[in-house]
Order: C-alpha cells, then sequence, then structure tokens
C-alpha cells in the first residue's frame, strides 16, 4: 500500500461517526493510546495517563521544550504535557475530525497558548529543519505506509541533541508476521515495524544513546481491558455505534490479545537523542 492510500485508509477510519465515538468514549477519554498498568483491572484513561508521565520523564522535557506530537489524535499527550511541564506541543494529526476535538478541548482548558494544531501527516511534517527539541508520538507509526520515511522526518525536525521519544504496537523481532495476519488485515498493511526496525533505523540515521524500554505485557492488558470496557457499556453503546462496528471491534480487540499473550506482539518506548 502506497504512503497515500495507508494515508486516506487511517483518516477514513478515524473520521468515521462510529470510531470517533468509540475512541473518545471508551477507549480512553482524550487519549487514543496504549496504557501503563499497575493492575490488571486499572482503569484506562489513569493507565494512559502514566504512559504519557512516563515518556515525558524519559525525554526530560521541562518549560523550555519544544514539542513535536506526531498522530497527535484528541491532544490528551499534548495538554498533559503542557500543564505539568510548561512545555510547547505542536501537534500534527491527519484526522479533521480528531484535531477538531483537540482544538476544542485545548481552547476549553485554557491551552491554547501551548498546544496548536496542524492537519498534516508524519511522511512529511510542515515543519522546519532542526527546529523543535523532541519529536513524540504514542501508537501511530503502525499506520504509516513508509515508516523509513517517518524516522527521515523525525531526523529531519530535531535539533542537535534533540531527543526521539515514542510507542508503537510492533511485531516481535524475527516473528513471521503471517501469523499475525487477522491484525494486519485490521491495520490493512502488509507488515507491521519491529523494535528492531526503529532501534537499527535510529542508529543508522546519526542517533546515540538508542533504548527500547520493553513493556510488551502492556500490550494484551490494554486491549483486554478497552475489550471488557466496550463489552460492558455495548447496551449503552448500540445508540451511537453501529453493531457491525462493535461486533469487528470485539473481534479485532481480541486478536491483538491473544497475539499479545502468544508473544508475538511488542509495545514498549523508543527513546534516542540526535547527534
Amino acid at each position: 500500500m502506497s504512503v497515500e492510500q495507508a494515508e486516506s485508509t487511517a483518516r477514513t477510519y478515524y473520521d468515521s461517526p462510529d470510531a470517533d465515538t468509540f475512541y473518545s468514549k471508551v477507549w480512553g477519554g482524550e487519549d487514543i493510546h496504549v496504557g501503563l498498568y499497575e493492575t490488571p483491572q486499572e482503569e484506562i484513561a489513569a493507565a494512559s495517563r502514566r504512559t504519557v508521565a512516563r515518556m515525558a520523564e524519559i525525554a526530560g522535557i521541562g518549560p523550555d521544550t519544544t514539542v513535536l506530537d506526531l498522530g497527535a489524535g484528541y491532544g490528551g499527550a499534548a495538554r498533559q504535557i503542557a500543564k505539568a511541564t510548561g512545555a510547547t506541543v505542536h501537534c500534527v494529526n491527519l484526522s479533521p475530525v480528531e484535531n477538531e476535538r483537540n482544538t476544542r478541548l485545548t481552547s476549553e482548558q485554557g491551552l491554547s497558548d501551548k498546544v496548536d494544531v496542524v492537519t498534516a501527516s508524519f511522511e512529511d511534517v510542515p515543519v522546519d529543519d532542526a527546529s523543535v527539541d523532541v519529536v513524540w508520538s504514542q501508537d501511530a507509526f503502525l499506520h504509516s505506509g513508509n515508516r523509513d520515511a517517518v524516522l527521515d522526518e523525525i531526523a529531519r525536525v530535531l535539533k542537535p541533541g534533540g531527543q526521539v521519544v515514542f510507542t508503537d504496537p510492533m511485531a516481535a523481532d524475527g516473528l513471521d508476521q503471517s501469523s499475525i495476519q487477522p491484525i494486519l488485515d485490521r491495520i490493512q498493511l502488509a507488515t507491521m515495524a519491529t523494535p528492531g526496525f526503529y532501534t537499527d533505523g535510529l542508529e543508522r540515521r546519526g542517533f546515540s544513546e538508542v533504548k527500547f524500554h520493553d513493556h510488551a505485557d502492556q500490550l494484551p492488558t490494554h486491549y483486554r481491558r478497552v475489550r471488557e470496557e466496550l463489552v460492558a457499556r455495548e447496551a449503552e453503546l448500540a445508540a451511537e455505534i453501529s453493531e457491525g462496528y462493535i461486533s469487528g471491534m470485539k473481534a479485532g480487540l481480541q486478536h491483538w490479545v491473544d497475539g499479545g499473550n502468544a508473544g508475538k506482539l511488542s509495545w514498549g518506548i523508543v527513546h534516542a537523542v540526535k547527534d
């Protein structure tokens, strides 16, 4: 699938009323990413906020930091970072529906001077060379039709000494990815990245201190919790989300749970410094 096709697929999906309702009401509210759970039944939103706090700690984000959030979704992480650290956050995201919600929530929370939103893709970022301190992303790069181009853009926009910190659902290194075909069908791409793809790719682009903080066990926990929440609220959500979407989502979430529990998937925090 070409970059353009991948972008169109992701945009069409996330702009749909079913997906917008599901992610905003079930997945975690303002956040659309995997959480770091302290207990198996912890609230999804609390675990999601913990991921943001941990990533911000790893990158040492502070009040003078300029952050570029690629695939920012509803902007929950951007607002959490801005509130907690005083950093300035530029959100890039390809879904106009998500971006409208991001802009509205940012304004309602009085953060428009700290968080801005641009509709664009992470393969062609509308940001100057060597202009940001931290590139940030959560569980978005898997939708890319050209992840090498994403890494090129990260290297381009970071200042010398700048940092990249991101998460992404991945296949385990060395996996025959035909064994996760239902998941690939779900995201409508031929492959998933692996931890080695990202760490090797960053090293080839002149990054140092490249590290993968492995939290693979969190992936099936998160997808299980989301599925449990969906099932528990199915009757309530039936008035707002189509029966076909709910049925497909329950099956899709279970594939992620099964793949994670079988050790076929990986997830964690990738961090590196641009030399």
